[in-house]
């Protein structure tokens, strides 16, 4: 019963590849280009996708840090104690430390 199967599914997978004939087309160079063209933003796509997910985690521990930091040392270089309310007073030009304003 077992080979029975084990032929039908070869028999099945190699008729396709037997009965195939080649085709009588021509792919321009205007197609050809285009068709790589769109392949490469596929890759790229993917490649940056999975870039930002596996670097994600790196970023964030980064930023956790110089954040984290940043507080004290700006308290400390301006003499005031970190505990004080002007310790996170936002800079002169509207920016705060995180980026938006």
């Amino acid at each position: 019963m077992r080979s029975k199967h084990l032929f039908l599914w070869l028999a099945g997978g190699l008729l396709p590849l037997i009965a195939a004939t080649p085709a009588a087309a021509y792919v321009g160079p205007g197609a050809g280009l285009s068709l790589l063209s769109a392949l490469w933003g596929v890759v790229v796509a993917v490649g940056a996708a999975a870039g930002f997910v596996i670097l994600w985690p790196f970023r964030h521990l980064l930023r956790k840090r110089r954040v984290g930091g940043g507080a004290t040392a700006r308290a400390d270089a301006q003499g005031t104690p970190a505990s004080s309310p002007d310790a996170e007073r936002p800079s002169s030009n509207g920016v705060s430390r995180h980026g938006a304003v």
